[in-house]
């Protein structure tokens, strides 16, 4: 997201991996990305050591939507309704320590019946309480990922229909044209633009100095 509001991919790569990472986040910095103030991973092996070693005052934080989706994999469907409800308190506490209290509280619940959703928050605990020192409309942007779902949804949709590619360069081919098929009329784009303007006050005055808008970063 440019401080214009206006959505951006910029590449499409196939790898894993610190060094992989590191070549990439080199690539986009060479491109022109000075600095990122902000950089939320789902748990990629050597994605957060490889951002800070790009953009060393980057905070890097763990998506609280893939820890949740993470959570359900170790628990019963029909618990996933109350869980969702219980962990929403977590990551919506206004302080750390509320939030500490209210996962207590989780763990009181859930803990006998499903003792690794506990552990998996309390590995990533140290990783996830970043993002409770911002603004609540910084928040909603970093825990809003319907933008990216839906990408992602668009990429599994066209993959599965192909079935195979003979090649990786195949595959990526097949996801650049999806990407170029994205929002033909603009909506999307309009509607972000909208919406990221409280967002865009709250940066401005959390990375004071680091986000300008108008600039083209």
């Amino acid at each position: 997201m440019t401080v214009d509001g206006r959505r951006d991919i910029l590449g499409i790569w196939a790898g894993e991996g610190a060094m992989f990472w590191l070549r990439v986040f080199t690539e986009i910095k060479d491109r022109g990305v000075d600095d990122v103030c902000m950089a939320v991973c789902d748990g990629l092996e050597g994605l957060p050591e490889a951002i800070t070693t790009t953009w060393a005052q980057t905070v890097v934080e763990t998506c609280a939507a893939h820890l949740i989706r993470k959570s359900f994999r170790y628990a019963s469907r029909r618990c996933w309704e109350r869980m969702a409800k219980d962990l929403r308190a977590v990551y919506t506490a206004p302080t750390e320590a509320a939030a500490a209290a209210r996962f207590t509280e989780f763990a009181d619940t859930w803990g006998a019946r499903y003792p690794a959703i506990i552990a998996l928050w309390r590995s990533a605990w140290s990783d996830f309480v970043p993002l409770l020192d911002f603004d609540v409309e910084i928040r909603k942007v970093i825990c809003a990922t319907n933008a990216i779902e839906s990408l992602n949804a668009r990429y599994r949709r066209a993959i599965k229909a192909r079935g195979h590619f003979p090649t990786e360069q195949a595959a990526l081919d097949c996801l650049y044209l999806v990407t170029r098929s994205l929002d033909p009329a603009g909506k999307g784009r309009a509607r972000w633009a909208m919406r990221w303007k409280p967002a865009l006050n709250a940066f401005a005055i959390t990375f004071a100095g680091r986000v300008v808008p108008g600039n083209g970063s």
